[in-house]
């Protein structure tokens, strides 16, 4: 199973994502490139949740043949999936090919850059927007963020989640890249939730950047500055 733990993270090594997400780190990838390059990402790592994350039952089949049996793939409609605006969106649409029955929630959070990071490396953040389905204890919850730099905005977007409702089965941060310590800071202040990403890069610097990273995912994707 190509999901590797690395203690405070789980990540993904399977080849296809590792060489997708190696063409959307390139500056010189373009907007669509990039935004298909998200999507396409979106969609490895839902399978990889189902293979790595989920169980499966035998089933009775009868084929134009004969009766046999089969396997599915338990709780696929039982799965929530969270949309971290903006720059999950194309991110979203990937794992929506994985998880076509799913739930979906939404929360626009974002980061205050005027104020900048403070010494504990943290960002206030501003909430526009919620609006989540509900969620049961049978749910399989993932919030999706292409990048997890110093967990302000996760943390956050996880308070809202989780306030007043049940713990799901299975809760998952799922992010295209990662720095160190936004991980620690996740794990730290929700230990019940499993933090998957492709890349744990290298650290933040000064601004609160992840390096070597993306750059601005939901700028790249959009076209925005």
């Amino acid at each position: 199973m190509p999901i590797e733990d690395r203690d405070d993270a789980y990540v993904l090594t399977h080849a296809l994502a590792k060489d997708t997400l190696s063409r959307i780190r390139d500056k010189n990838t373009e907007q669509v490139g990039f935004r298909k390059g998200l999507v396409k990402l979106g969609r490895i790592c839902g399978y990889e949740i189902i293979d790595g994350a989920m169980e499966t039952e035998y089933v009775a089949i009868e084929t134009p043949l004969e009766e046999t049996t089969g396997e599915r793939v338990k709780g696929l409609d039982d799965v929530v999936i969270i949309n971290v605006l903006r720059a999950a969106t194309p991110f979203v649409e990937g794992l929506l090919k994985a998880f076509p029955r799913a739930k979906q929630g939404v929360i626009s959070a974002g980061r205050d850059e005027e104020a900048g990071m403070n010494d504990d490396g943290e960002f206030p953040i501003t909430v526009d927007y919620v609006k989540l389905p509900e969620i049961t204890e049978d749910d399989t919850v993932i919030i999706a963020d292409p990048m997890l730099a110093t967990g302000s905005t996760m943390c956050t977007v996880l308070d809202h989640v989780l306030d007043d409702q049940p713990s799901p089965e299975d809760l998952f941060v799922l992010s295209a890249v990662s720095a160190p310590a936004g991980l620690l800071r996740v794990a730290d202040e929700f230990p019940q939730a499993d933090l998957l990403t492709v890349s744990i890069d290298d650290y933040l610097n000064d601004d609160g950047f992840i390096i070597p990273g993306l750059g601005d995912a939901g700028d790249r994707a959009f076209r925005t500055q």
